[in-house]
């Protein structure tokens, strides 16, 4: 039993990158600019749901035959559960950030998000090294591919399809031409096409929007 696990690392860069540009964007919004902070926080929602619904499916989908099947590694597997918890409790702050910033643009409201969304950030950067040192390695060896191939599945089943573009856009972005051909083989062939024709420039356009100095 070996799955190849390489997958969730490239979701994770995504996870990394944009938890970091929030930060930055949050930063940049001019007092008062309302228009601008819906554009952030929208993404923001998208990221969120991404992230949870990452976090639910290993909840459900991996945690459970993985501490069936370890016995002196099942500490790593209780350590991923308690470290989703204190990301889960970030997120929860941040859905009172977010929303009350995007009310008014203000600047202490601002400033509060920002120091939220850098809370957000150490907690989940510190999971995701824990996780691709630790877990990703004992689920290569203990998880079957069927069981891995669920996790993609239960993202899927769980996802808006217009967000589900922005996602698989957000993790392609930093995925090299091996990683990105990879990515789209696994896709069937009408969603290949789909992501082509429509998602690929709906990305693009969004992703323009977001970063937009």
């Amino acid at each position: 039993m070996s799955v190849n696990t390489q997958d969730m690392e490239i979701v994770h860069r995504a996870f990394r990158r944009e938890s970091r540009l929030l930060m930055e964007l949050v930063a940049a919004v001019a007092p008062g600019d309302t228009a601008r902070a819906k554009v952030i926080a929208d993404h923001f929602r998208d990221y969120r749901l991404g992230l949870k619904n990452h976090h639910e499916g290993e909840d459900e989908l991996l945690w459970p035959p993985l501490l069936s099947r370890v016995d002196l590694e099942a500490d790593v597997v209780l350590r991923m559960e308690a470290q989703h918890e204190r990301v889960a409790d970030t997120l929860t702050r941040l859905d009172a950030a977010v929303p009350a910033w995007e009310a008014t643009a203000g600047a202490d409201e601002r400033d509060t998000l920002v120091a939220v969304l850098a809370d957000h950030r150490a907690v989940l950067l510190e999971h995701l090294d824990d996780e691709e040192a630790t877990l990703l390695p004992l689920a290569a060896e203990h998880i079957t591919e069927q069981e891995w191939a669920s996790l993609g599945d239960h993202l899927v089943a769980n996802t808006p399809k217009l967000t589900l573009l922005t996602l698989f856009g957000l993790v392609l972005e930093d995925a090299n031409p091996a990683e990105r051909a990879t990515l789209l083989s696994a896709l069937p062939a009408p969603v290949r096409g789909i992501w082509h024709v429509i998602g690929r420039p709906r990305y693009a356009r969004h992703i323009s929007r977001v970063r937009a100095a």
